[in-house]
């Protein structure tokens, strides 16, 4: 944690404190003073040992020898209120047990604290019930910010003490009753229990605690040491817990770290709060971890660390494990947290192209006359698809009741120079490629280059139309539908599924034959609602979507008799909207691909292609975000500043593949060799190698 009490106080109201113990060297605040007026030669140095047992596990030094206190760098505010005469070496006759403490001195230790820059107030005293003035002087303290730390008693009995209750009924919250646990955990058999006081309870170590000192050293009587044991020693372990919260989160008042230090406690005993052990064992670990729901420092919108901060795309491929994303968060106390946001950040899944070619069960039916044609892919996954097909070439009635359609095209031609194309389930690109003609060699795995956005998801809608202009063609073309986030989260699936990320995107292209050289070029704007490139964020980044402009090239060149070459380039940029962007956000993207085939190679209507590409992947740029990376709790302010993220991966995925297609035994059969250096731009992924087979009969 980091955390050690440094330039918090805590002030011990008991029998004094050794001064010359190298214990407290240099720790012992200015402050401390025996409560007593006209005992001018008693001062603090303890003649009995209980105070400064106390003060040793609140505070002890980490110097390499000894015992290590709670909060060893906090400083002890060591206010002797035992009476004179009653306890130690000026009653030699008496025991430590029987030092005795007038309510009225201890009210006025408490009130010299409070007003003198103590945070904590540790009682380790007890008896009956607190008189009115020592109630109002502890109800006083709490109000001030000062939190009162009381022991519950050592009688075993159902409740704790009268002396702690009665400080604890009305103090806003601000006092801790502390019983005692042994090792193992269990309630001690001589502490106090929670009862009437449960709410106010929790425990902490009190059973054999080391050590007994002596003159700043561990008394040891013939190679023997002695333990300490009793809930004296059980609440300075709390109150140094408390300093340690109190130094890293200077904000919190004493009633707040109370009130923390209680729903963090380790349950214990029955289930939830009880009456042997209160609200539990004291967890400092857990005390400093965030509690409730955080936000970004001076933002209201929730930002849970326990949620995903988002979810990348394809093309960011492992870019977020080498991220990071500065930034202070405040939990329900208004605590400041220094976190790396990237480290909430998941990657999109390496997507199984090859499954993606071969999986499912669809049928292809289409139909064409003079100037119109249809297309359709019908799903056909029921039990109806197992059953015989005879007859016409159409759908019997229990094959149409199982069957959906999955996809529809169609394409009209209206004059010699003009056609349209209307689509579902289908994406415009494909559209746009039929209503120009072109005749892409057809690979499994390896896309095109053309059409490559590095995002899931999917199409609801598109249309295209085409207008020749003498040699050349122009195609306008828009499409409808959603981004997909991959993600393994089931609660953010949920969350998907009942908010719709749509996106839109719009194109023109210029298409010209030369000769042999078929050339494209075009221009499309991606524009989404609440994704950037298809990642997702945390609604606390309050991004808008983002615009992703491609320039698309393609050519093909029929460079001899059945052979062709071709080559396709997208470059694109996106630009995300609002939120906490600062100028200059912005990612450059890149694909490419290059393929030469060969049509008739085993019978007249068969191919064979070799095709080499590289995916959309982010290639330069980054979200730059003003983010809070520094906290004032004197002004409750922050102090921001530009945080880059760059999703450019550290892999690069390369693909090659070889792919055949042809009349086989009836039907139409594929076949596919692929190879994918990085796959999903992972550098560390290895390779994705293998072969495809398709075969296909029409009925």
């Amino acid at each position: 944690m980091g955390h050690t009490g440094d330039g918090v106080t805590i002030a011990v109201v008991d029998t004094g404190i050794d001064v010359d113990s190298p214990e407290f060297a240099g720790r012992i605040s200015a402050f401390s003073r025996d409560m007593f007026d006209g005992v001018d030669t008693r001062g603090v140095n303890a003649t009995d040992d209980h105070g400064t047992n106390v003060s040793l596990v609140a505070a002890a030094a980490r110097n390499g020898s000894g015992i290590l206190g709670m909060a060893w760098d906090a400083t002890i505010m060591a206010l002797r209120a035992d009476t004179p005469g009653s306890c130690g070496a000026d009653n030699p006759t008496s025991s430590n047990t029987n030092c005795s403490f007038a309510n009225s001195t201890i009210a006025d230790a408490v009130t010299y604290a409070a007003d003198n820059g103590a945070k904590v107030i540790n009682l380790s005293l007890g008896g009956s019930r607190a008189s009115l003035a020592l109630q109002r002087a502890v109800e006083d303290a709490v109000n001030a910010g000062v939190l009162v730390v009381v022991a519950a008693g050592n009688d075993g009995r159902a409740d704790p003490d009268g002396f702690a209750l009665s400080l604890a009924d009305d103090a806003a919250g601000g006092v801790l009753i502390v019983g005692s646990i042994d090792e193992d955990g269990s309630i001690s058999s001589f502490s106090n229990r929670a009862g009437a006081g449960t709410s106010q309870f929790i425990m902490a170590r009190g059973g054999l605690v080391c050590c007994v000192y002596e003159d700043g050293q561990i008394y040891e009587q013939n190679g023997t040491r002695y333990l300490l044991q009793g809930t004296s020693f059980a609440a300075p372990q709390v109150a140094g817990a408390a300093a340690l919260l109190a130094q890293a989160f200077p904000n919190l008042t004493g009633a707040q770290i109370a009130q923390l230090l209680l729903e963090t406690a380790h349950d214990a005993g029955a289930a939830g709060t009880d009456e042997q052990y209160g609200r539990g064992v004291l967890d400092v670990a857990e005390a400093f971890a965030p509690q409730g729901v955080t936000r970004l420092a001076e933002s209201s919108e929730a930002f849970p660390l326990s949620a995903l901060a988002g979810t990348t795309s394809p093309a960011m491929g492992d870019a977020i494990s080498a991220a990071s994303l500065a930034a202070v968060v405040l939990d329900k106390y208004s605590r400041a947290y220094d976190v790396n946001l990237s480290s909430s950040f998941q990657s999109a899944p390496v997507s199984q192209r090859l499954q993606g070619a071969l999986a499912g069960h669809s049928r292809a039916v289409g139909a064409a006359s003079g100037n119109m044609s249809v297309a359709f892919t019908i799903d056909a996954s029921g039990d109806a698809m197992r059953q015989p097909q005879t007859g016409s070439l159409q759908l019997a009635q229990q094959d149409a009741e199982a069957a959906r359609v999955l996809a529809g095209r169609v394409t009209m031609r209206l004059a010699p120079d003009m056609q349209v194309g209307f689509a579902f389930s289908e994406s415009a690109d494909g559209l746009a490629a039929q209503l120009q003609g072109q005749d892409r060699p057809a690979f499994m795995v390896a896309r095109s280059a053309g059409g490559d956005d590095g995002v899931y998801r999917t199409t609801d809608a598109a249309i295209a139309a085409r207008r020749q202009f003498g040699a050349w063609g122009l195609t306008a073309r828009a499409e409808m539908g959603e981004t997909v986030n991959n993600t393994l989260d089931p609660v953010i699936d949920v969350q998907r599924l009942q908010q719709r990320d749509r996106v839109r995107s719009f194109g023109l292209s210029l298409d010209r034959r030369f000769g042999n050289l078929s050339t494209a070029l075009g221009l499309s704007l991606i524009d989404e609602d609440n994704s950037v490139l298809g990642a997702r964020f945390h609604d606390g980044f309050g991004l808008q979507g983002a615009q992703t402009m491609f320039v698309d090239a393609e050519a093909g060149w029929n460079f001899a008799r059945k052979w062709r070459l071709g080559a396709a380039m997208r470059l694109g940029q996106t630009t995300p909207q609002g939120g906490l962007l600062a100028d200059g956000s912005r990612l450059m993207t890149q694909a490419w691909s290059f393929d030469v085939e060969r049509a008739g190679v085993f019978a007249q209507n068969d191919r064979i292609g070799f095709r080499v590409s590289q995916p959309l992947r982010v290639n330069g740029g980054a979200l730059n975000f003003n983010l809070p990376v520094a906290y004032d709790y004197a002004s409750n302010s922050a102090r921001y500043a530009v945080q880059s993220l760059s999703l450019s991966p550290n892999g690069r995925e390369l693909m090659g593949e070889l792919a055949w297609s042809g009349a086989l035994w009836s039907g139409h059969a594929s076949a596919s060799v692929f190879f994918r250096h990085e796959p999903g731009h992972y550098a560390q992924l290895p390779a994705d190698k293998g072969v495809g087979l398709r075969w296909s009969r029409g009925f």
